[in-house]
């Protein structure tokens, strides 16, 4: 379980396909000195596990699910990448609940700056409109937000300076696909009306 709380960014070093499968190998500081083999860790808001941790890189195995069913496929060497730890259960709760698997890469329809902060607007499958609500909560790219508009097939959200700086969203650009993670909350409720509505 995550929160949406981004801890720092990492640097990927590569994505490659060996016998095995797909591995992913990012760089980075505070992760990579903390967490250990087997630990699960939000990239990008996917829950991977680490399989390998050596000199400040983690590696991770991807399935072909992965690649196929979010952003992580088009990742490149130097790309920015979201990193947070599984919560302890003594942890603070400072986002949201976060499971770390994806329901769908959105994509970005524009970033701009209004005024002093920026505006993230973001489109995504129709499938899911009813997952989204203002004032509501969505993890992007692993980062937990609060949702400015909720459209059939968009959201937008607000960034502070504080989200730009610590996380890779600032560098986001038209066309871009985003990982999306509707509430969780949302989710059972909908699961559960849809159950109720049966005859």
């Amino acid at each position: 379980m995550f929160t949406g709380i981004v801890e720092e960014t990492g640097r990927v070093l590569s994505l490659r396909e060996g016998p095995d499968g797909w591995r992913l190998r990012v760089r980075s500081g505070l992760t990579a000195r903390t967490a250990r083999l087997g630990d699960s860790v939000a990239v990008n808001g996917c829950c991977l596990t680490v399989a390998a941790r050596k000199n400040g890189v983690l590696e991770f195995d991807l399935l072909e699910e992965t690649l196929r069913a979010t952003s992580l496929g088009g990742l490149q060497k130097g790309a920015r990448v979201n990193l947070e730890q599984s919560m302890p259960a003594d942890g603070r709760f400072g986002g949201h609940f976060v499971s770390g698997h994806i329901d769908a890469a959105g994509v970005v329809q524009t970033l701009a700056r209004r005024g002093r902060n920026y505006y993230l607007r973001v489109s995504f499958p129709k499938k899911f409109g009813h997952l989204v609500v203002e004032k509501g909560s969505i993890a992007m790219d692993g980062v937990s937000l609060t949702v400015a508009e909720a459209g059939a097939t968009f959201l937008s959200v607000w960034l502070i300076p504080h989200t730009l700086k610590v996380t890779g969203l600032g560098g986001l650009r038209a066309g871009a696909r985003v990982n999306l993670e509707f509430d969780l909350l949302a989710k059972y409720l909908a699961r559960m009306a849809g159950r109720l509505q049966r005859p």
